[in-house]
């Protein structure tokens, strides 16, 4: 396996421990190779250049914070925390703001049972801060940044909680027929998809490496059943069953612990991805009908969150490292094919139509040592986010961010 292998299976991995929904995907494990983590990775490097300018004003939100432009524009407002990890202020891009970051640890509940448990940071509207509140197990962000949809702390859950970002209360709460372990909104905000598990999608199992040492690790087999789409106005929905398969060589079945389902770029379906290395994703729509994929996300990366770009003409893609040593694909989306390279180590979400939020890797090359970054297809500027991830393998202080369109 050459080094640019490596890097991508290592950065899916990593994608997929760090978790994510969203459509974040973020827990997405790729659970075939977690049996041979890659620890000798060659180490990366990217050299970055970022111009700080002036505070730039952001619509919807009345931000004060320090402020980043690309040099020759593209993105037009900027709200940049280069000196924040995780941060504390709003962060936001173009079109996008983080509405929320969670860290992931291991809990013990009982002798013979440990989960991987988040908590989130969740935005305050009013005082644009990230402000920790705990009582949840996982957190959609609704788009506009004022409501996020919310599961209680023992998965699956019961019940859907409507959170208002302002007051912290939640308005009101949606009963579920079939128990939930993740969430994610539409584009416009109207329903959610509701992704079902027979039991925690975060409970791990009991496992053993090569050399005898014994650990806790989420299991190559999965419990989630289907997906609910609901009316968020109203609370109604129906439930679809979708078989999975216990077997890792059955490509047609087998999802990770956590493989949720999020809603396509104009809401009209509701996809998954599967665990294979081709493109092998599971679309249907708003009944539960199974569907051919849209032309322009038949060919989605189901582990990178970026996903299609706004106006459609451009795919996020995979790891590249050809050029660079950090790097990402762009694809167009009706082929598939790799059109552009561009720097970030992972690409996250589209700030617009030509730029996107991506982690990427200091000066030192470490990779786990990561900030959040702004990138433009076609230019070689980088403008920090902000500041740098811990570079310890652990998951607790590496903190996830939850992007969402405002």
């Amino acid at each position: 396996m050459n080094v640019d292998e490596l890097v991508r299976d290592a950065l899916r991995e990593q994608a997929a421990e760090l978790t994510a929904p969203g459509p974040g995907f973020a827990d997405r494990v790729l659970a075939l190779r977690r049996r041979r983590r890659v620890r000798g990775l060659a180490t990366v490097a990217a050299a970055t250049a970022a111009v700080i300018a002036v505070s730039m004003g952001v619509p919807a939100l009345n931000s004060g914070g320090e402020g980043a432009r690309p040099p020759g524009g593209g993105v037009a407002e900027v709200v940049a925390r280069a000196g924040q990890s995780p941060p504390r202020d709003l962060l936001a891009a173009g079109d996008v703001a983080m509405g929320a970051y969670y860290t992931t640890e291991k809990v013990r509940r009982s002798a013979d049972r440990i989960v991987s448990e988040r908590t989130y940071w969740l935005l305050d509207p009013g005082t644009e801060k990230y402000e920790k509140d705990d009582r949840w197990s996982f957190v959609a962000v609704a788009p506009g940044l004022k409501t996020a949809a919310v599961l209680e702390r023992e998965l699956p859950a019961g019940r859907i909680g409507l959170l208002d970002l302002a007051t912290g209360e939640v308005e009101r709460w949606i009963p579920v027929d079939h128990e939930v372990g993740g969430l994610a909104f539409s584009p416009d905000g109207r329903k959610l998809v509701a992704t079902t598990y027979g039991e925690d999608p975060g409970a791990l199992v009991r496992t053993q490496d090569s050399d005898g040492s014994v650990g806790w690790d989420l299991p190559l087999t999965s419990s989630r059943n289907g997906f609910q789409v609901i009316d968020v106005a109203s609370g109604a929905g129906t439930w679809t069953e979708v078989e999975t398969s216990d077997d890792p060589g059955d490509p047609a079945g087998f999802v990770n612990a956590r493989q949720d389902f999020a809603f396509n770029a104009d809401g009209r379906f509701v996809w998954s991805g599967r665990v294979a290395d081709e493109v092998t994703l599971d679309f249907f729509d708003l009944d539960g009908n199974a569907v051919v994929p849209p032309a322009r996300e038949a060919h989605l990366v189901w582990h990178v969150d970026a996903g299609l770009s706004p106006d459609g003409q451009r795919l996020a893609g995979d790891f590249a490292g050809k050029t660079r040593k950090t790097s990402s694909w762009i694809l167009d989306p009706r082929t598939g094919n790799q059109v552009a390279e561009i720097r970030g180590q992972q690409l996250l979400a589209w700030a617009d139509s030509d730029s996107l939020v991506a982690w990427d890797t200091g000066a030192d090359g470490g990779e786990f040592h990561q900030r959040l970054v702004l990138v433009t297809v076609g230019s070689d500027e980088v403008v920090p986010l902000s500041g740098f991830r811990s570079p310890k393998d652990d998951t607790k202080g590496r903190w996830e961010p939850v992007f969402v369109r405002r």
